[in-house]
């Protein structure tokens, strides 16, 4: 049984850091992507990152490029995600998900099947 488990959200001030941590766990695919994604209310889930499995190239969406940063600790299976210089407009939750895709697949919140409970960030003074 697939799990995710998203952590590390919380408040922060405009321009503070947060380092998000996405957990993935139960299933044995060979080569797969870590999505990160986050969906403010009434909006769309948006992607922001993925990361190959077999070799930690990560993409990121033309939008999110400059103040997101992904790192991965193979070992624990966690991807991270550090977001820099954050803005009111960051406020969302955060989530997690593993897909078999390709690059310009695996920014389609449509093609994952799984999902975590995901982090909320919340962006205020």
């Amino acid at each position: 049984q697939v799990q995710l488990v998203e952590s590390g959200g919380g408040l922060v001030q405009p321009g503070g850091s947060l380092r998000l941590s996405c957990a993935v766990s139960g299933f044995t695919w060979d080569d797969y992507v870590v999505g990160w994604f986050r969906q403010a209310p009434g909006k769309e889930r948006e992607g922001i990152s993925c990361t190959r499995s077999s070799d930690g190239t990560t993409y990121y969406a033309d939008s999110m490029k400059g103040r997101f940063a992904v790192s991965r600790d193979s070992n624990k299976n966690t991807v991270y995600l550090q977001i820099n210089s954050l803005k009111p407009d960051d406020a969302a939750v955060y989530l997690c998900a593993p897909v078999r895709a390709s690059r310009a697949e695996c920014f389609v919140a449509a093609r994952y099947r799984w999902w975590g409970q995901g982090t909320q960030v919340t962006v205020s003074s």
